[in-house]
């Protein structure tokens, strides 16, 4: 799973995707591009680069990965392992209308604010539980998302000054 720095100038977002409503599993949900490891793949940071190219088209060799977060396992007991890259496109992402809906990016200043979360309470059968929630332009992120997202606020961006 990739935790994509944008740089365009002097400006910093986060990229994301809504899943196409299409899939199987989690459709319409937003994320960040990334997926399972293939054998072929050199670990975590080649896959989620892999994983990139095939969901956004985002070029690799337009990317530095800066490092990892800690490992995060899913109330599904999936082991995510997050990757930061600092991203400089050279062109635009586009969507892989078989995996992605929309390809959008958040700017930095805005996840670098603690008011920008808040707490989403579900039900989901006999199962309850909360979790973070982030609204931008109309579009919600929330789930495991959400939560990588605040702990990459917490671990990163809550005590730097802006890029």
């Amino acid at each position: 799973m990739l935790i994509a720095l944008v740089r365009r100038g002097d400006n910093l977002s986060i990229l994301y995707t809504e899943r196409s409503p299409e899939l199987r599993s989690h459709s319409g949900q937003i994320a960040f591009p990334g997926g399972k490891i293939d054998p072929t793949d050199k670990g975590p940071g080649d896959a989620a680069l892999r994983e990139a190219w095939e969901e956004v088209a985002l070029d690799r060799n337009d990317a530095r990965i800066l490092g990892y977060m800690p490992a995060y396992f899913t109330g599904s007991n999936y082991m995510i392992t997050p990757v930061v890259a600092e991203v400089r496109p050279h062109r635009a992402f586009v969507g892989n209308p078989g995996e992605v809906k929309t390809v959008f990016e958040v700017p930095l200043p805005l996840l670098m604010r603690s008011d920008s979360f808040d707490t989403l309470h579900f039900e989901h059968g006999a199962r309850k539980g909360s979790t973070w929630r982030i609204t931008h332009e109309g579009l919600v992120i929330w789930g495991i998302t959400a939560n990588l997202t605040r702990r990459f606020y917490e671990l990163v961006l809550k005590d730097e000054v802006p890029w």
